[in-house]
């Protein structure tokens, strides 16, 4: 009975406020659809994160949706969301690109926005993160710190710039170094995400970037226990093991979030992709390990920071 009270408590803390417009977006209230879960301790949970910024910051009330994977079930959720007058509604992952399509017209007064695609219209918003760069100083890093000279990339998708990025990362750190690149084709699927670590650390590789959602802290566990090292992914992971991740590539999706509200309620949100990157400080590196030496880590200040003045990568130099 206790726990069941406050999870009633929390949920009635984040489904109800003072709804309100807000501007001249006249937001009524906002709703988040995520494919997987919130309690990912990553991508997942940063778009929560955002959710309740925007909720403290606008006053207006939000709802969120957990698993909502395909078609139907996105416009049952969106249906509920716009009975429960939500007319912002954040898709939190690249595959509700295609979910919105089929919705833009059915509710031309809501305007959607989801992450990482092409596809926009009049109420259809994409924002992207620039994770060319964001892979690039990753690799750096791991390039650097590998004993061996054998780093592994374990990403969700082939599509994904980070991949290429921290391809092009290790090699201008270090251009010896062997580069194993799998991918899970899926977000969450830690099982077949193990599997590509058990390959790689057996054919030798000692830095691991696993590039994905649900499955990156359980990869960080394995590679702990097996005492190498690992790349964080999307939130500041130090916390698993300041011996363990060297940094993380963090993206601030709770900063882009309210970042994209004050576009909506300034009614200067385009139908278009947005770009998010280190230049808006909606991407950064997260804390470094004892384990870099400090000329590393200097060295990919550095970089960062010319980064963000020229939007130059030091590649080839």
């Amino acid at each position: 009975m206790k726990n069941y009270f406050i999870v009633c408590a929390v949920a009635l803390a984040i489904m109800t406020g003072c709804s309100k417009s807000s501007g001249e977006g006249e937001v009524q209230s906002v709703g988040m659809l995520v494919e997987s879960t919130i309690h990912d301790q990553a991508w997942g949970e940063q778009g929560y994160q955002g959710l309740l910024n925007i909720k403290e910051e606008y006053g207006v009330s939000v709802y969120f949706k957990e698993g909502i994977k395909n078609q139907q079930q996105t416009n049952k959720a969106v249906k509920e969301f716009v009975d429960n007058g939500v007319n912002v509604v954040f898709g939190h992952s690249s595959t509700y690109g295609n979910h919105f399509k089929e919705l833009e017209q059915v509710y031309p007064e809501v305007h959607f926005i989801y992450f990482n695609g092409g596809y926009s219209s009049d109420n259809v918003s994409s924002v992207n993160f620039t994770g060319t760069a964001m892979g690039f100083f990753g690799g750096m890093v791991a390039g650097g710190m590998s004993q061996k000279d054998h780093v592994g990339l374990i990403a969700a998708y082939e599509w994904q710039p980070e991949v290429e990025g921290f391809y092009e990362g290790v090699k201008y750190q270090n251009p010896d170094a062997q580069v194993d690149i799998s991918f899970v084709n899926n977000w969450d699927n830690t099982e077949k995400a193990l599997i590509h670590y058990r390959n790689m650390e057996e054919n030798g590789a000692d830095v691991i970037y696993p590039a994905g959602d649900s499955f990156n802290i359980p990869v960080i566990h394995e590679v702990q226990e097996d005492g190498h090292f690992a790349i964080g992914y999307v939130s500041d992971q130090a916390a698993l093991g300041e011996r363990t991740v060297l940094t993380s590539t963090v993206q601030h999706v709770d900063k882009v979030y309210l970042l994209i509200m004050k576009k909506i309620v300034n009614d200067n949100l385009p139908g278009s992709t947005m770009d998010f990157g280190f230049q808006q400080d909606a991407i950064s590196m997260g804390q470094f390990s004892p384990e870099v030496p400090k000329e590393l880590e200097q060295k990919v200040d550095e970089a960062v920071s010319t980064y963000k003045q020229t939007g130059d990568l030091p590649i080839g130099q």
